[in-house]
């Protein structure tokens, strides 16, 4: 399918590796979605990890997948926030040490959560690339061994083990909405679910500030684009240097969608009105896509993935104010 170096071994292999870390999430029913948009909507529920995302599936894949000596120096990493938190979880349960380069803007409760898990937390500069560096050097002068968040084969067949989960329970879904950024998550499902069965119709979904991912793919070529302040905190960041994801996504994503803050918004207010769910914005792009009705071709059973929970609370209360002030 792709010259990748990743197989369906590759994601059967990661499954069974990263079972004791990461675990199997359910898929529930949506019908207020399925009412307003005439499909049989499901959700399935990354959100419901042990760290609060589906990112303890590459990272726990690709440390476990380290020979015993680099496992022992340590790793490192550069996040937005969830990655280094699954990151520092990993370590903990194996007992590695663990460094996460984030950057200014990276939410405190992110923040706070690395820490508690016992990774030493290195806050450099005001952007995503500025935490890269400072990763990447770490790597040159401690010997650490990095876990990219996202451009690594490890890395994407661990996240493609949701797409293994949703072709065992939807097993008939002909289309799936995934939150995206760098690309792992959605790179790793849409390997899967094309490989069974290429009809599948896949869908990428950002926020409107700094899509950089969907950006790239419509062009044709990596571009580089500015942050901005975004609910979907998760998604923000650049993707150059790129050497898997983005050549992975054009050969597997059939479309692309962008929604704005107040969309983001009120989707988050909905999965906690509706379904009792803690979503934060990164999490909640794909149901924000549905409500707003954005996607140019929705299938009849579609699975959307809800891939994050780590919203500061003060956030989420605001939102959910503001989205019944305006009923």
């Amino acid at each position: 399918m792709t010259d990748i170096e990743l197989t369906m071994r590759d994601i059967y292999s990661a499954r069974a590796r990263i079972a004791p870390l990461a675990h199997k999430t359910p898929l529930i029913s949506s019908p207020a979605l399925s009412e307003l948009t005439g499909s049989e909507i499901t959700l399935k529920l990354e959100c419901l990890q042990e760290t609060g995302s589906f990112k303890p599936r590459g990272a726990a894949n690709k440390i476990l997948s380290l020979e015993p000596g680099a496992q022992q120096r340590g790793v490192v990493t550069m996040s937005s926030g969830n990655h280094g938190r699954a990151l520092a979880y990993v370590a903990h349960r194996l007992g590695l040490r663990a460094v996460v380069c984030l950057y200014e803007t990276v939410p405190a409760n992110k923040r706070d959560a690395t820490r508690k898990l016992g990774a030493e937390v290195v806050v450099k500069g005001s952007t995503y690339e500025e935490a890269m560096e400072e990763a990447y050097r770490l790597v040159e002068k401690e010997g650490l061994e990095m876990i990219h968040p996202y451009d690594d084969p490890v890395v994407i067949a661990g996240q493609g083990t949701i797409g293994l989960e949703l072709l065992e329970e939807f097993p008939d879904l002909d289309t799936v909405v995934v939150p995206l950024s760098g690309g792992g998550l959605l790179g790793g499902i849409a390997f899967v679910l094309k490989s069974a069965d290429p009809k599948i119709h896949v869908v990428g979904v950002m926020m409107e500030r700094g899509p950089a991912m969907v950006e790239s793919l419509r062009a044709g070529r990596l571009v580089e684009i500015v942050e901005e302040p975004t609910l979907a905190d998760a998604l923000a960041g650049g993707i150059i240097p790129n050497t898997y994801t983005f050549e992975l996504l054009q050969k597997t994503v059939d479309e692309t969608v962008l929604v704005s803050e107040q969309e983001i918004a009120a989707a988050m207010a909905f999965a906690l009105e509706r379904h009792h769910l803690v979503v934060e914005g990164s999490g909640a792009v794909g149901i924000a896509a549905l409500m707003s009705r954005k996607l140019q071709h929705l299938g009849k059973r579609v699975a959307v993935v809800i891939s994050g929970a780590n919203v500061d609370m003060a956030i989420l209360m605001r939102v959910v104010q503001d989205h019944l002030d305006c009923r």
